[in-house]
């Protein structure tokens, strides 16, 4: 059985790369820059493919030599597509580390097909969205009767270029949340709540996001009313708040590209000492009219728990069969997966 690592020599990749390589499995690295792919090559002792994602015919070849894909070249908006053709072509399973709702949702839209070709897509297998999915599920089991979920991420730690990048590519797209089963377009900022994560200072501010739940949660759980916030400080809110009469002007493509031009310059991602002290509480409630029940995770800082899920994910779909179709890493995996992963705690608070 072997692996496919595209994108394995940015900040995210690489780091999977390296942890696939040394858990054993029979990867593959990949990617458009062919000199970047050697020197990683040399360095894991591995085997590269140096392939464009629209290099349709020759990354349909390179993809159905391979069991599975791990794709961790973003943001999936522009990339997600032309890769799951070729799996499909090809009759390999797709997974992805996105935490792109909408591109969760248009992989959802290609379920039939990949039932039909017997392919499994499984996308956002990184922080975007295993620890907060299985945390979703954990609570829809607690109460199966429950309507609206509500989850909560605080994270201590920076971004890499590449998350750093897809933010800016949708600084312009604002808010997000699923109402009656269906996303609902909000403001930026649209609402706000103070919540307690249990890391002993009491509760936080929180802002409704477009996270990746968004698409996944209501998929996993049934629960058809699903908000997702992530612990800001007031000022973080107020800016938040105040970039929507700039949306416009965001959204140009000279101010984007300026924007990313900037981010390659002067951001590198968390390095091996912060990646090791860093960390991330998650909260989620649901609730079915007066009652409730909430649940907290503890985990490490969001790029290790990157690699260690993505890689353990990898490992289960090499090793086991995961039905085919569009699958979130819940309904495939279940919703203790995550406690399977290094120093991840949970505890049911109410």
């Amino acid at each position: 059985m072997s692996l496919l690592v595209y994108g394995s020599y940015g900040y995210t990749g690489s780091l999977i790369a390296r942890e696939a390589v040394d858990r054993g499995l029979p990867v593959t690295l990949a990617g458009r820059n062919r000199g970047r792919l050697r020197e990683q090559s040399k360095a894991l002792d591995r085997p590269f493919e140096a392939v464009s994602l629209d290099e349709a015919d020759r990354l349909e070849r390179v993809v159905g030599d391979h069991d599975a894909v791990l794709h961790c070249a973003g943001p999936f908006s522009e990339t997600a597509d032309p890769m799951i053709e070729a799996c499909l072509a090809g009759g390999t399973d797709y997974l992805d580390i996105t935490g792109e709702y909408g591109v969760i949702e248009a992989i959802a839209g290609r379920d039939e097909p990949a039932e039909d070709a017997d392919v499994t897509l499984l996308p956002a297998v990184g922080f975007d969205v295993v620890p907060s999915d299985c945390l979703a599920a954990h609570l829809a089991d607690r109460l199966p009767s429950a309507r609206h979920l509500s989850l909560a991420i605080a994270v201590n730690g920076g971004a890499s270029p590449g998350t750093a990048k897809t933010m800016i590519e949708h600084l312009d797209a604002g808010g997000a949340v699923r109402r009656d089963g269906a996303i609902v377009s909000v403001p930026q900022g649209w609402r706000t709540r103070r919540i307690d994560f249990g890391d002993g200072v009491g509760t936080k501010h929180a802002v409704t996001i477009p996270w990746g739940d968004v698409a996944t949660a209501s998929r996993s759980t049934g629960i058809p009313d699903v908000d997702v916030y992530a612990a800001v400080p007031r000022r973080a809110i107020r800016l938040l708040r105040a970039t929507r009469s700039l949306q416009p002007v965001l959204g140009a493509s000279p101010v984007k590209r300026g924007l990313q031009w900037l981010v390659d310059r002067t951001v590198s991602g968390p390095d091996a000492d912060e990646r090791e002290r860093g960390g991330a509480r998650l909260w989620g409630e649901a609730t079915a009219g007066d009652q409730r029940v909430v649940s907290r995770l503890h985990t490490p800082e969001t790029y290790a728990l990157t690699v260690d899920s993505a890689t353990s994910v990898a490992e289960r779909v090499l090793d086991e069969d995961i039905e085919p179709g569009f699958r979130t890493p819940s309904s495939a995996l279940g919703a203790d997966f995550v406690l399977d992963l290094d120093g991840v705690e949970r505890v049911d608070v109410a």
